[in-house]
């Protein structure tokens, strides 16, 4: 989850797909691992990192799939939205740390260069551009149906980008043996991974806050709530995020005693939060403006 990342619920249709292309990621990812360490190509290590967040996107979104399934209990009203923003959130403190190290390594490297077997290297590249290019066939039709499927398709593309780069930094070192070349690719790697990362955890720690969602204005919220025939004040009004995708907003209305129907007003209120600002589930309570009055009287007498 690239954490930046916007996600809407997957349709069961797309699970299959989804199992195929993170059985098919995680696996490569592995074998990257290990061509790394025998290669001693850093880079390869950079993109094997890349490929973890492919893997845990492709996770999140089968997550979310099998939350969908999960009925709301007594213990959790509101269901297990949250533990794809848990899931992301830790997903984006791991590859911070991945992606440090690796620029780390590759620092160390230009200090005191070690010897790259290329051919290993590049075969391993090869392998893992053909892993992605089959992870995004899988998924492109998906990816037009379901925002969380795009997500994921977007991280498998991105890192076939990284692929290209694997291989070309092995097709040089082959024919010049200019090593360092490694080390540069997998700096690029890991600085591609880092601000990726870092807007992943800050959207995801603005959830687990709940903070307002990207995108949406709360003085604009307002303002449109009182352009409502009827409606004279608000207050109390708290925008926040289950998850990705499913924003939730409740206030307290003050409207006129002797304006429209008040189901009208909750009617259209409910229905332009949905429109204007993609709300999914709106709480609100009236109040009439001689009872509001009389309540901020009463609290200024507190004071």
């Amino acid at each position: 989850m690239s954490a930046g990342h916007s996600h809407g619920q997957a349709r069961a249709g797309h699970e299959k797909k989804l199992w195929i292309a993170l059985a098919l990621t995680t696996s490569f990812m592995i074998a990257e691992v290990i061509g790394a360490f025998i290669s001693g190509s850093l880079a390869l290590l950079s993109d094997a990192a890349h490929m973890l967040t492919d893997s845990t996107a492709l996770a999140i979104s089968l997550v979310a799939i099998q939350i969908v399934k999960r009925a709301v209990d007594k213990k959790r009203t509101f269901g297990y939205a949250r533990f794809e923003i848990l899931a992301a959130a830790f997903n984006a403190i791991l590859l911070f740390m991945v992606a440090v190290y690796i620029l780390y390594e590759a620092y160390q490297r230009f200090k005191t260069p070690t010897e790259i077997q290329s051919t290993g290297m590049l075969i391993v590249a090869v392998i893992g551009l053909l892993v992605n290019l089959a992870s995004m066939r899988l998924l492109m039709s998906a990816s037009a149906e379901s925002l969380n499927v795009k997500g994921a398709y977007l991280e498998v593309w991105s890192d076939m980008l990284g692929s290209i780069g694997v291989i070309g930094a092995a097709l040089i070192i082959r024919f010049t043996g200019w090593t360092w070349v490694d080390s540069i690719v997998a700096a690029a790697i890991g600085l591609w991974v880092l601000p990726r990362t870092w807007v992943l955890l800050k959207e995801s720690i603005n959830i687990l806050l709940q903070g307002v969602p990207e995108g949406i204005d709360i003085a604009e919220v307002e303002a449109r709530i009182r352009a409502v025939e009827g409606v004279e004040d608000i207050h109390d009004l708290h925008i926040w995020a289950l998850t990705s995708g499913k924003n939730v907003m409740s206030a307290h209305l003050v409207v006129q005693r002797s304006s429209r129907n008040e189901q009208d007003i909750l009617a259209e209120v409910t229905r332009l939060m949905s429109e204007a600002f993609h709300i999914s589930q709106t709480t609100l309570q009236l109040e009439n403006s001689q009872f509001h009055a009389r309540l901020e009287e009463n609290e200024g007498m507190q004071h």
